[in-house]
């Protein structure tokens, strides 16, 4: 009898964590699907939302293959009509974190009158100078270790790293 009443509990919570999963999927495509309409009603090229480690880029026009598998399809055919929109998700484990490799002042351009280096969302090539660190007078280029799209800027310029820092995230998964 206990063994039968083990089991019940075991279906249940499995049943449970089911209809959880089901039910946090169904949110996703209800939200995806409301940033859709956002981007079309407002008609904006671009939106993007980061929450709880999970990050959503919906940009008009574009290729709809980059659509993850959960959407609904009523999701599926707003963005397949003309001037649709493609989503495109990113994992935190997939993307390259470039660290400061000494301790000194980071700098995001050459000059506080000039121009930054490089911006959140844009595409960079490897080798391709993303910022300066500052130590003892020397000024030393941070340089892409590959090619991608500049996900996240971690530090702030004018302010002081440590060695091993992260200052970049680079989705190299990403194509221009």
């Amino acid at each position: 009898m206990k063994k039968r009443t083990a089991r019940q509990g075991s279906s249940r919570q499995k049943a449970d964590r089911s209809d959880l999963t089901m039910t946090k999927n169904n949110h996703l495509n209800t939200e995806v699907h409301h940033l859709v309409e956002l981007l079309n009603r407002h008609e904006l090229s671009e939106l993007e939302i980061e929450h709880k480690g999970l990050r959503i880029r919906v940009r008009r026009g574009g290729n709809a293959d980059t659509v993850p598998m959960g959407l609904t399809e009523s999701s599926r055919q707003a963005l397949n009509q003309p001037g649709a929109a493609t989503v495109q998700t990113v994992a935190p484990d997939s993307l390259t974190t470039v660290t400061s490799p000494i301790v000194g002042t980071f700098y995001r351009s050459a000059s506080p009158d000039a121009d930054a280096y490089v911006d959140e969302g844009d595409f960079v090539k490897k080798g391709q100078v993303l910022c300066i660190v500052e130590a003892m007078k020397l000024m030393n280029e941070i340089e892409s270790e590959v090619d991608g799209r500049i996900h996240k800027i971690l530090a702030e310029s004018a302010k002081s790293v440590e060695y091993g820092q992260p200052l970049f995230l680079i989705d190299p998964t990403a194509t221009p």
